[in-house]
């Protein structure tokens, strides 16, 4: 069905339009997209804003020989659909249109919009692109969804350099590991990201880093990143025994209690264990870490280690080695226990981007997974706006743990 709306002030022709809308959505006919019923009044509309542009510019211009030359056709795309433009010229060659430019083959926002709403959900070149085809009869390919997505980039640099809070209760870190390609062959990269809980007890990720190579330097590195955004202390720093972190975070923020994760230290132990002996060392090893108090957890260890020690003599010392960064927790109260003898919260976290990044067998570059990995941290702290559960008991007792280092708002 083609619109005819040239005069759309004559009261006839806005009759005889609305009655052409009601019979096409009667008919089942769509409003938007390549074969909506709204598509060719858009056409038309563009086209007469432009030919008033080139009216403007020829009136406007000294030169007396110039005038129409005819019409250039392009094919452009919109979020009404795709259709061919004609764009009126000029004999000197001296218009530029405005609504539509010279080149410019998208006439709306919207459509990157679309692109960027999609990928940030995780959903494939392919897939974007056949939903944009689908929807607008637009067809896209994989270079132009990345260059819209690359529009994010100048958006992620400024996110990963913004300033912190100058207090975080609780700090966790962990890894993700992706594929990248690099160099022409695929690469594993481990990506570090740094989950805070602030003082009203909401969570924040507040970077990700790639650790070329895991040790001091690198922990320095992210430490003093932090504190030239602004951070100036952590209560309590949970890691997975990160190698080089404890000795990097006493010299960057010395007064910080490092907590190792006891969950992954439990796995790291029990994959040494026979299998038909695991379940009897489990029910030793919850009486170290479950113990009522540090005391009882180290008389509890020592009993570990004389009835297991002789058979798994590496586990056992593992503990050992470790236990000053492991046993931390033993001083708090239940409520703050919880909440740091794991780094389950920030695992969780890594769960959620996973539904987001699935689909990637390997990244094309380290800017393509910091680009999805971007897109899952802003769709996942949509949810984070309420404090944890029972956060002002928590913060409160944790104003007793560390007095004067906490701006609570009651002194």
């Amino acid at each position: 069905m083609k619109i005819e709306a040239e005069n759309p002030n004559n009261t006839n022709n806005l009759v005889d339009f609305q009655k052409q809308i009601a019979d096409a959505v009667r008919a089942g006919k769509s409003l938007l997209g390549t074969e909506g019923v709204l598509t060719p009044l858009i056409k038309q509309a563009i086209e007469a804003a432009l030919a008033g542009e080139m009216e403007a510019h020829l009136a406007s211009d000294e030169s007396p020989d110039n005038r129409r030359n005819g019409r250039t056709k392009k094919t452009v795309s919109s979020e009404s659909g795709t259709f061919e433009l004609e764009t009126p010229r000029d004999r000197s060659g001296t218009f530029e249109p405005k609504i539509v430019k010279k080149r410019q083959t998208v006439i709306t926002d919207e459509l990157d919009s679309k692109i960027l709403a999609l990928y940030s959900l995780g959903v494939g070149y392919q897939d974007i692109s056949k939903q944009m085809q689908d929807m607008y009869g637009y067809e896209v390919s994989a270079a132009t969804i990345s260059s819209v997505t690359d529009k994010l980039i100048p958006t992620i640099t400024e996110w990963r350099n913004r300033s912190l809070e100058r207090v975080y209760t609780v700090v966790f870190l962990d890894a993700m590991f992706f594929k990248v390609r690099e160099g022409g062959k695929v690469v594993n990269k481990a990506l570090y990201n740094i989950m805070g809980i602030n003082q009203e007890g909401i969570k924040e990720i507040l970077g990700f880093y790639v650790a070329e190579s895991e040790g001091a330097n690198f922990w320095l590195g992210v430490l003093n990143d932090l504190r030239a955004r602004g951070v100036e202390d952590i209560l309590i720093a949970c890691i997975d025994g990160l190698k080089g972190f404890p000795d990097a975070i006493q010299a960057i923020f010395p007064k910080t209690e490092v907590q190792l994760c006891v969950v992954h230290q439990i796995r790291n132990s029990i994959k040494y264990i026979a299998s038909k002996e695991q379940k009897n060392f489990m029910a030793d090893l919850k009486e170290v870490y479950q113990a009522s108090t540090k005391d009882l957890a180290e008389l509890n260890l020592q009993k570990l280690d004389e009835k297991w020690g002789a058979r798994y003599p590496m586990v056992t010392k593992s503990w050992f080695n470790h236990w000053e960064n492991l046993s931390a927790y033993f001083k708090y109260s239940p409520g703050v226990r919880k909440l740091i003898y794991t780094t389950n919260p920030i695992e969780g976290f890594h769960r959620q981007v996973r539904k987001y990044t699935k689909t990637k067998g390997a990244f094309t570059s380290e800017n393509a997974l910091f680009k999805l990995v971007y897109c899952a941290c802003q769709r996942i702290k949509e949810k984070w706006t309420m404090p944890l559960q029972n956060w002002g008991m928590t913060v409160c007792q944790l104003d007793i743990y560390f007095p004067e280092r906490l701006e609570l708002g009651l002194k």
